[in-house]
């Protein structure tokens, strides 16, 4: 049994920040929208028209919103983190946290990879791989997973990441942020080899950070704190190494995002600060019962919606391949003539996509809590705790490497043992997916099955 969407927006308490949900629905559209543009498909493969118009990479820094939803994260997982602290009574509190941040984002991810291994291995067998858009497809259809093994990374570095922020505050955010500068300096200035990739953690848990300090109520100056990321992004692309695009450009020797570096932090602080300008119009307008009910809705698939697009984008490219219709090249006025009936009809393909696969999304119903336990039985059940603990964090880490991998193997060459490099050891798309459904598991299994309802 699932709770509908109208329900749960009646329900709505009124002390809930209701911004942060249409935040999170927001960024997730607007990296769907940037895909769907994005992708130049043609006969020879799939390109990237940032890469062909080159003019067009200054939209990245209103389109790669990323920096958002990771920055909403960690309010909601302050938020959470802390509700389950105070009511935990020597439960298994770190490994229900993460069973329960997790479910509703391994579910629908995990479906979504075993659909496609499956489809990926059906073409194989088929021997309709070799082609050149089927082999760009089963290697791009993967490639947005990697933000969630990043997410799962935060998720997991959660209660350490607040004991820091309860006693630095400010100092914490300054210290990653002059970690991510280091790694820089490490990087562009001495050539220490694989220094850059220190920059997943420090960048994206700096932006994190930033989250935890909204939580508090501590970004008190949000026009301070946007001007001085502008102004640093703004400095950095024009004296440094930094390209102008804040998404991955292919080819280029040098990327703002993989790995990140000190200018798309700079751009995570003005994206956070402009966001916070907006945060009281924003919360009038989501006072509106039938706005409200919108976003509560999106939220509800939104997860579903954004692993499923780019299906839907290359569904709409195959079927104007099997309708006998040419693919004009990449940024032709006959390609900019396609570009909105082909967005209309791949959200119309990522709607039906959506009600096939929502189920596995949709939130259940909230049990209510269990009583707290007596001292004595507090104490017998310390032990498991820590047990508990540990293989939930290991069910993490096990996750956020499968996914990870498979964003960089792609599914192409699952017969043949395709493998790519992940923190220095070789992986295939078969390892990585047994690594996401058993780090899955474990996540599963380490905490009790009872409900619990968390904050943000």
């Amino acid at each position: 049994m699932t709770v509908s969407a109208r329900a749960m927006a009646a329900a709505t308490p009124a002390s809930r920040d209701r911004y942060v949900d249409l935040l999170r629905v927001a960024s997730l559209a607007t990296v769907v929208c940037g895909h769907w543009l994005m992708a130049a498909v043609s006969t020879d493969g799939i390109g990237n028209l940032l890469a062909l118009v080159p003019p067009l990479q200054v939209l990245t820094w209103g389109l790669q919103v990323m920096p958002v939803f990771f920055f909403v994260g960690g309010f909601s997982h302050a938020l959470s983190y802390r509700s389950l602290e105070r009511r935990g009574e020597g439960r298994p509190v770190y490994a229900a946290f993460l069973r329960a941040r997790l479910q509703r984002l391994l579910r629908p991810t995990l479906v979504f990879v075993l659909v496609w291994a499956a489809l990926a291995l059906l073409v194989q067998l088929a021997g309709a791989d070799g082609g050149r858009l089927a082999g760009a497809a089963l290697r791009m259809v993967t490639q947005p997973l990697w933000f969630i093994g990043i997410y799962l990374a935060m998720v997991a570095l959660t209660p350490p990441l607040l004991r820091l922020h309860a006693r630095w505050g400010w100092g914490a955010f300054a210290a990653l942020a002059g970690a991510a500068a280091l790694v820089d300096v490490l990087r562009f200035a001495l050539g220490v080899p694989y220094a850059e990739f220190l920059n997943f953690a420090f960048v994206w848990l700096a932006v994190h950070q930033l989250g935890f300090l909204r939580a508090d109520g501590r970004i008190t100056r949000p026009a301070l704190l946007g001007a001085a990321g502008l102004a640093g992004a703004v400095l950095l692309v024009a004296a440094g190494p930094y390209p102008l695009s804040m998404v991955g450009m292919p080819g280029e020797k040098v990327s703002n995002m993989a790995p990140p570096t000190l200018a798309l932090l700079c751009h995570g602080m003005w994206l956070v600060g402009a966001v916070q300008l907006l945060a009281r119009p924003a919360t009038a307008w989501l006072a509106r019962p039938r706005v409200w009910r919108g976003v509560v809705t999106a939220n509800g698939v939104a997860m579903t919606a954004f692993l499923w697009h780019l299906t839907a984008m290359l569904g709409v490219y195959a079927a104007q391949l099997a309708a006998g219709l040419a693919l004009p090249e990449p940024a032709t006025a006959a390609w900019w003539a396609q570009v909105p009936p082909r967005i209309l009809l791949a959200a119309a393909l990522t709607a039906a996509l959506v009600a096939c696969f929502r189920r596995f999304e949709a939130p259940r119903p909230v049990t209510a809590a269990a009583p707290a336990a007596p001292p004595a039985a507090r104490a017998r059940t310390a032990e498991g705790a820590r047990g508990s603990g540990a293989a939930a964090a290991l069910g993490t880490t096990l996750c956020l490497l499968g996914i990870l991998g498979l964003s960089m193997t792609g599914l192409g060459g699952l017969l043949e043992g395709h493998t790519a490099v992940l923190i220095a050891f070789p992986v295939t798309a078969p390892a990585a997916i047994g690594m996401a459904v058993g780090g899955a598991w474990l996540v599963e299994r380490s905490a009790s099955a009872r409900r619990v309802r968390l904050r943000g």
